[in-house]
């Protein structure tokens, strides 16, 4: 059997994942429906922090993996994309978080909330720095049409001989609905505004979860970007001018400034939120190969990537020799 992997999915989750294969010494190729900066991924406010994923109990481990990589990367935050920027999740408590806040540098208490010099990442520059660096170790991205046909690759890894690949690493997100198939799948949708940045320099959350309305604003090198909603069950991928309005009004709530910024663009993305939690487990197919799920990262796909990235790539790796 040849060594090649095939890892379905371009998005931060597939990329990492890749990444991780390739540096161990493995040869990997990406397949893509869309372009590295036209996935879910790139939609993405980017901030680090454990939202609307599960299971609860492997999060934290995930996520400080994923830290740890990422204050690395922030030495470097023009050819990276990440940054350490400071910023408040108001109307928390650090008494309400799992036991991983007590692993991360600098968290404090105050009356308005919990105050973090956390990684916010600018997902474009990330994702393409992340395809450099999968191509740097000798990986390749392919634009490739996944679907739910009989001839998908998911299917036919189970239903008999597919390719040369021993084994295939799905992080096809959302897209696992109907690939693997997997019915826990479901959009959360999010729609965000991007602005002219008025001087705002920190970051600022407010999450009510009995609410499908969301406040949050990141400054990125791009703009100002403002949010947000968690439409559960919401396919709809075009902005909507009312909700857009709404966001800049629960913004400017915060910050005055920012009821008078230009508006520069409006984004819309699915977070890919599954009922049982993220899916990192391996499957032995009916042709003798692997086949390695790595989905269902909801609203924290940045959050727990290189963690994630990290125990899917151990699974993989073992069914394969080094180049």
């Amino acid at each position: 059997m040849s060594e090649q992997m095939i890892v379905l999915g371009g998005g931060v989750i597939g990329l990492t994942t890749a990444v991780v294969l390739a540096e161990s010494g493995r040869q990997v190729s990406v397949w893509s429906r869309d372009p590295v900066g036209e996935t879910t991924s790139a939609v993405a406010g980017a901030l680090w922090w454990p939202y609307r994923i599960e299971p609860a109990g492997l999060v934290g481990e995930w996520a400080l993996a994923s830290l740890r990589v990422y204050e690395e990367m922030a030495a470097d935050p023009g050819r990276t994309g990440v940054r350490l920027v400071e910023g408040l999740q108001s109307g928390i408590r650090l008494s309400e978080l799992g036991p991983w806040a007590a692993e991360v540098d600098g968290l404090r208490q105050s009356a308005q909330g919990v105050h973090a010099r956390i990684p916010l990442i600018d997902m474009p520059v990330h994702l393409a720095w992340l395809r450099e660096r999968l191509e740097a170790a000798g990986g390749t991205v392919e634009r490739r049409a996944l679907d739910a046909s009989p001839h998908s690759p998911l299917r036919s890894t189970r239903g008999g001989p597919w390719s040369d690949a021993p084994v295939v690493v799905n992080c096809t997100g959302l897209g696992a609905r109907t690939l693997v198939p997997d019915a826990g799948m479901r959009p959360v949708r999010g729609q965000l505004v991007v602005v002219e940045n008025p001087g705002v320099t920190e970051w600022y959350t407010s999450v009510d979860h009995s609410s499908s309305d969301t406040t949050y604003f990141f400054p990125q090198p791009y703009g100002l970007l403002l949010g947000g909603t968690a439409q559960d069950d919401d396919w709809d991928l075009t902005p909507d001018p009312r909700v857009a309005e709404e966001i800049v009004a629960r913004c400017a709530l915060v910050r005055p400034e920012i009821a008078g910024a230009r508006v520069l663009a409006h984004r819309v993305g699915l977070r890919p939120v599954r009922d049982a939690g993220v899916r990192i487990e391996a499957e032995a197919t009916a042709s003798g190969g692997l086949l390695v799920h790595n989905y269902g990262h909801g609203g924290a796909g940045v959050t727990v990537a290189w963690g994630c990235a990290r125990e899917a790539a151990a699974l993989a790796a073992s069914r394969t020799p080094l180049r």
